[in-house]
């Protein structure tokens, strides 16, 4: 689906779109998940603080280019921005990754924390490849969605499990399960079909995605808080006169703060659709949290060895 921002002050200026500076931009998820809703706000407050300057056209749910080919196309012009999930990048460097490390920073503070250590080295891989990151927004900490309670790691043996990024393979893989790559949008037809039988992710894609109707169980382990992240090509924003510029970074910074809020508030009452559709909610137990913990210990001492020295150094700072 297409979602079009359009300034209303376009019609203070005689209504005329030919002045304007039109961007597409495609982003993965639908529009009913909260980093959709966030962008959708960020690209009203560009319309309306340049006065229809610059009018951004949301492209949701991967309508216009799919996931996996987002960072590339903005890389290359096709679109002057988008966005994608962060650590989708870890092939490229170990640094786009620590915050899908299991059990690294499960809160909004330690992820807060993780993000201010690995901004600025994000900032210049990304200047590497003409792309300046413009903002970014955390999921709320992802859970397990099963049909029936994991009481332990062992639980999780032979399951075909989704997949959204190499370390949830690596996870998937160590806990015994077997990892299959399955994009949010796909999620219900992969359950229907037999595809996977067990997955990771936030209460919200859960919730979107209308889990209950495939699954029984959700435990909110924490496992990590992953993040967002919008990007925009350099050349193209170096294009853009000066105040235009100024009034993209201004809403970047204001979707930044509001979408960290969005994605607390997010965690509750995304978790309370999930128990009101009939899905039973349950603390893990203290011996699957410890399985799970040894498996974060082992990708964490993985992703040591084959780790780049920028991103050693976001750990280190991270952990200081």
């Amino acid at each position: 689906m297409k979602t079009l921002i359009r300034a209303a002050a376009l019609a203070a200026c005689g209504g005329t779109v030919a002045l304007a500076d039109t961007w597409d931009m495609p982003t993965p998820y639908g529009d009913a998940t909260f980093h959709t809703q966030n962008i959708v706000q960020f690209a009203q407050d560009i319309a309306e603080a340049t006065d229809g300057g610059l009018d951004i056209i949301v492209h949701s749910a991967g309508s216009l280019f799919p996931h996996a080919e987002i960072k590339n196309t903005v890389r290359s012009g096709q679109v002057p921005i988008g966005e994608f999930f962060l650590s989708r990048l870890v092939n490229e460097d170990a640094a786009y990754g620590l915050d899908s490390q299991p059990f690294l920073a499960t809160s909004y503070d330690d992820a807060a924390r993780l993000w201010a250590a690995q901004e600025p080295v994000i900032t210049e891989l990304l200047a590497e490849q003409g792309l300046m990151p413009l903002f970014s927004v955390a999921w709320p900490a992802q859970g397990l969605y099963t049909n029936g309670e994991i009481a332990t790691v062992a639980d999780l043996s032979g399951l075909r499990f989704r997949a959204y990024n190499a370390a949830l393979e690596e996870f998937a893989a160590l806990a015994g399960a077997a990892p299959v790559q399955v994009e949010a949008p796909d999620i219900p037809q992969a359950f229907a079909t037999g595809q996977v039988e067990a997955m990771i992710t936030s209460p919200s894609t859960g919730a979107n995605s209308t889990a209950w109707d495939f699954v029984t169980h959700y435990a909110p382990i924490n496992a990590w808080v992953p993040k967002n992240i919008v990007v925009v090509n350099e050349r193209a924003f170096r294009r853009l006169p000066s105040d235009v510029q100024d009034a993209v970074l201004a809403a970047a910074e204001a979707a930044e703060t509001r979408g960290w809020e969005m994605s607390k508030a997010e965690t509750d009452a995304q978790t309370a659709v999930l128990a009101e559709n009939g899905m039973v909610i349950y603390e893990p137990s203290a011996e699957l949290t410890a399985g799970l913990q040894e498996i974060g210990a082992q990708m964490l001492e993985n992703w040591r060895a084959g780790a780049s020295e920028p991103a050693l150094a976001i750990l280190q700072a991270y952990q200081q």
